[in-house]
């Protein structure tokens, strides 16, 4: 496990930043953390990781978010679903362990259900004080 601490947005952005250089195509990223946590903002770092150019949003109410970088980076909200099955009506497979770096929030509404390579969670400390948890899925045993 490797643990960072972040005292704002911008280190958070920068710790994501360095974990996304390592993405390969195929990989899945689960990400965790309250509301508020900053996982967004973990989000928007990865993407500039993989050199994506666009404005990178929170897809709560679309599910999905694609964007082309050096890799495509496909981001996922969970959040709305009720249910992990849901996951099968929304298109979700057609993208993860594919071509592409999968990030998915709120991964633990589906955590028994995806392929993962990495479970990240981003604990709220205080305003500006996150820690980042990341765990190689086979870390712990799945």
């Amino acid at each position: 496990m490797e643990v960072y601490e972040t005292r704002s947005e911008e280190e958070t952005k920068a710790v994501a930043e360095k974990i996304a250089r390592n993405a390969r195509p195929g990989q899945v990223y689960g990400l965790s953390g309250e509301m508020a946590a900053g996982k967004t903002i973990f989000a928007k770092g990865f993407a500039r990781g993989l050199g994506v150019s666009d404005t990178v949003v929170s897809p709560t109410f679309t599910l999905i978010n694609e964007y082309t970088g050096v890799i495509p980076f496909y981001h996922f909200d969970v959040w709305r679903l009720d249910d992990p099955a849901e996951t099968l009506e929304t298109g979700f497979w057609d993208y993860v362990g594919g071509g592409g770096v999968c990030l998915i929030e709120w991964a633990e509404k589906v955590r028994e259900m995806a392929p993962w390579t990495y479970f990240i969670t981003i604990t709220k400390i205080s305003e500006n004080h996150r820690r980042i948890e990341v765990v190689r899925y086979d870390d712990f045993g799945a």
